[in-house]
């Protein structure tokens, strides 16, 4: 009878003790989860208001909610009477040998959010990087994916990706195609130049403005270079690429306009 008294006096006395500071603690931690949920919605429906991107939302809200909620651990475990510091110091070791270990990782990480915050490209651009050229498929956290021309995917870590020179050929919505054919030095260039026009204006898949352009870019001893530049979309930029060339060069036959033809000179040797 006398150990269940002292077990029950010992009991009251951890509860007068410990009772409140863990009844506070309890109710600190669903009031700190509420503000946290508060704090998140707050920060998604205000970068929705800004315009940030999809993935850019969901990935700084989780961060977000993830650092609140370790925070609110911390301050818990404090009331409650647990050293924090040396809990703190844990985590801070974590973090670290983490990090060392996942240094590539962290620094793709951080290229991923940097191309996420700063646009240089979105979802769709044909762009240019670290030699690679395609459609922007996917933006990852850790890897932008390209899809070549030849339909090939590409994967380029981010941090090559927002280390290196990025040329986004769809940033205006047009995208001027270069091309070049050469014509015999006879023809008259007046004539040569309206067909090259006539063609590319009659292409629906050749933008009109910007409009195309025909340059006679060198000239040689039987012939003369063309330099030919339509003006494309992002879409149609390869059809008008391949396809420019030999309607120009269907329209010159049938308006006779010749090709070059080496000339050769004959040297006679008299004995």
């Amino acid at each position: 009878m006398d150990n269940i008294t002292k077990m029950y006096e010992n009991i009251q006395s951890l509860f007068a003790t410990y009772g409140l500071k863990i009844l506070g603690a309890i109710l600190f931690f669903i009031v700190g989860l509420w503000i946290t949920n508060i704090i998140t919605r707050l920060l998604g429906r205000l970068m929705v208001r800004r315009g940030f991107d999809v993935s850019l939302q969901s990935f700084l809200i989780s961060l977000l909610s993830i650092g609140l909620k370790i925070l609110l651990l911390i301050s818990v475990a404090g009331m409650i009477g647990i050293e924090t510091t040396s809990f703190v110091a844990v985590i801070g070791a974590l973090g670290l040998a983490v990090g060392l270990a996942l240094q590539g990782s962290l620094a793709n990480f951080a290229g991923g959010v940097l191309i996420l915050l700063f646009k240089p490209f979105k979802v769709g651009d044909l762009i240019e990087s670290n030699g690679q050229i395609g459609t922007v498929h996917e933006i990852q956290i850790f890897n932008t994916i390209l899809l070549t021309p030849d339909n090939k995917t590409t994967i380029i870590a981010n941090a090559m990706v927002s280390n290196g020179i990025i040329t986004n050929y769809s940033k205006h919505g047009s995208i001027r195609v270069d091309l070049s054919t050469n014509v015999a030095a006879d023809n008259d260039m007046n004539k040569v130049r309206a067909v090259a026009l006539e063609v590319m204006n009659n292409d629906e898949k050749i933008l009109k403005d910007p409009a195309p352009g025909v340059f006679v870019s060198k000239l040689g001893g039987y012939f003369n270079e063309l330099s030919i530049r339509p003006y494309a979309t992002v879409e149609n930029y390869w059809d008008v690429y391949f396809g420019t060339l030999e309607k120009i060069q269907k329209a010159f036959a049938e308006n006779g306009i010749t090709a070059p033809v080496p000339s050769q000179v004959l040297i006679s040797k008299t004995a």
